[in-house]
């Protein structure tokens, strides 16, 4: 029986062709606004895959329109209380299901105190939704199962809108309406390498770095989940300031080496990691001799993370049948987290 997980993931596409049909005046009336007036201070506001959603969304924000972004520690406002001060500043709340009050009440403490508030959600519904002045729908439909896939693409791809709108680049916002035709072609991948090497392991490493650091945080994050590995997410970089002490003799990675400046870089770390010993996994587009896994790519490299996570959600699916455990409903977990 095919899982809810993989049926859900298999769908993006078409929850993501419905998204781009949606909303477009609202976003290119944000985009001229955080052009008029921009924002002094930018904050994301997430939790879980949530979160890595917004680190893309930070990323690109960054790398496009050259504004600093930080990731807020949620407890200074739930827990602590601090004092910040907010006027002027923009910030994104990420969630599928809206319901989190440790999302919600740092959206609610923002807009009071002045700042531009945006939710990126699921759920319009929810409280965190009604929370935001902007409302910014997934439209990625209901997700039954436990680990999020398409709502996660979905959140990726309005965050991709998000960063275009406010550029107001066209060139950008076309290669973003391609996306559901590149999403389709990701699905049809061949990923069984991973599962033949994976099935039998209760570790990984999963690497990335720049714009696909997001893939390695939420692909650890699924192993995790749906399949019970013990996996750590790092950025290339790092490698080499401990986590290598960890490789010996078979110690499987996953390396997510998307297009771009941070790939030359990555593609040695896999010769290396292999004169090591590791079992490399090394994910790449086709044009990559030495790649195991082929990595899909989108109208432009800043799009390729959401077709390559596309291409990762239906093998780890299937990893986690094949490692005899039910990914809709991962042990310990529910759909929605309400943390304070």
């Amino acid at each position: 029986m095919t899982s809810l997980m993989l049926k859900e993931a298999r769908s993006a596409a078409e929850h993501v062709a419905l998204q781009l049909s949606q909303d477009r005046d609202r976003y290119a009336e944000l985009g001229q606004r955080l052009r008029a007036a921009p924002p002094s201070t930018i904050l994301t506001v997430a939790r879980g895959s949530s979160d890595h959603a917004a680190n893309y969304c930070a990323y690109l924000i960054m790398a496009r329109l050259g504004r600093i972004v930080a990731s807020l520690p949620l407890s200074l406002v739930t827990l602590n209380k601090a004092p910040l001060i907010a006027r002027d500043a923009l910030a994104i709340a990420i969630s599928q299901s809206g319901q989190s009050p440790d999302v919600i009440e740092p959206i609610r403490y923002f807009r009071d105190s002045g700042a531009t508030t945006v939710a990126l959600v699921n759920d319009v519904a929810s409280p965190l939704a009604s929370s935001a002045e902007w409302t910014l729908p997934l439209h990625a439909g209901a997700e039954l199962s436990v680990a999020a896939t398409k709502s996660f693409i979905a959140s990726l791809v309005a965050a991709a809108r998000l960063a275009a709108h406010w550029q107001d680049d066209a060139t950008f916002l076309a290669a973003i309406d391609a996306l559901p035709q590149a999403l389709t072609a990701a699905t049809q991948l061949d990923w069984t390498p991973a599962i033949d090497v994976l099935a039998p392991s209760s570790r990984i490493m999963v690497v990335g770095r720049g714009i696909s650091l997001p893939l390695a945080l939420e692909s650890a994050l699924k192993f995790k989940e749906t399949s019970a590995i013990q996996a750590e997410a790092f950025s290339g970089a790092e490698i080499k300031h401990g986590p290598m002490a960890l490789i010996d003799e078979g110690y499987p990675l996953l390396i997510f080496a998307t297009r771009g400046p941070t790939q030359a870089g990555l593609l040695k770390l896999a010769e290396e990691m292999r004169g090591r010993g590791a079992k490399v996994l090394l994910a790449a587009p086709d044009d990559v001799a030495a790649r195991d896994l082929t990595l899909p790519i989108a109208a432009t490299p800043d799009l390729d993370p959401i077709v390559a996570i596309q291409a990762f959600y239906v093998m780890a699916a299937q990893l986690a049948v094949a490692r005899g455990m039910d990914p809709d409903q991962p042990r310990h977990l529910s759909k929605v987290t309400k943390t304070e």
